[in-house]
């Protein structure tokens, strides 16, 4: 099997974005952040669709995928701080809780399974989505209130990867649900 992939390729993209997002954020360049870090985002996702229909998925494409998502979320709370601080004081608990229904999620795979879990569940996506244009439609100033109702479909997507993580015997990338878990661990 190459691990030479398109899909691999984009996550890669990403993953050795975020040094540039950094360098864009501690040199004040708004825009340019902004551009970089859409596309990030859209290589985000590509990459797994892709991989789905090239028939291209692999548990290092998912980990990859997973180092990725982990850096440039990480690069852009640093921005935000940098680049943003009057919105992340004005906006800290909707900022804390997407970042901790990253961080702690990833923390309690670390734990369990020593490796960051890949799920991808069906919430997760829909959280990272509603995160991403409730983001964008913050940092151009239209409004807040996507980002916070974002906010917390992510905690609740973080929930449901920690009540995965704490239920599952041993590590596995592309869960659907809990509800889907739970189901197979009956079935078995």
């Amino acid at each position: 099997m190459t691990y030479w992939t398109l899909p691999n390729l984009l996550s890669g993209l990403r993953l050795g974005s975020a040094p540039l997002l950094l360098l864009l954020a501690v040199a004040g360049q708004h825009q340019a952040f902004l551009w970089l870090l859409a596309l990030a985002f859209l290589t985000d996702a590509v990459d797994g669709i892709l991989a789905r229909s090239m028939g291209q998925t692999s548990r290092l494409g998912a980990q990859l995928d997973s180092w990725a998502d982990v850096a440039t979320y990480a690069v852009t709370a640093i921005a935000l701080l940098l680049l943003w601080p009057t919105l992340v004081r004005d906006e800290w608990p909707a900022i804390a809780g997407v970042v901790l229904s990253f961080t702690l999620p990833a923390l309690a795979g670390l734990l369990r399974f020593r490796r960051f879990t890949s799920y991808h569940t069906l919430l997760v996506k829909t959280a990272v989505i509603a995160t991403v244009i409730g983001l964008f439609v913050m940092l151009l100033g239209i409004s807040v209130w996507p980002f916070r109702l974002a906010a917390v479909l992510a905690v609740l997507a973080a929930l449901e990867e920690m009540a995965i993580t704490a239920v599952l015997r041993e590590e596995r990338s592309d869960v659907v649900s809990l509800w889907h878990v739970l189901r197979q661990q009956r079935k078995a």
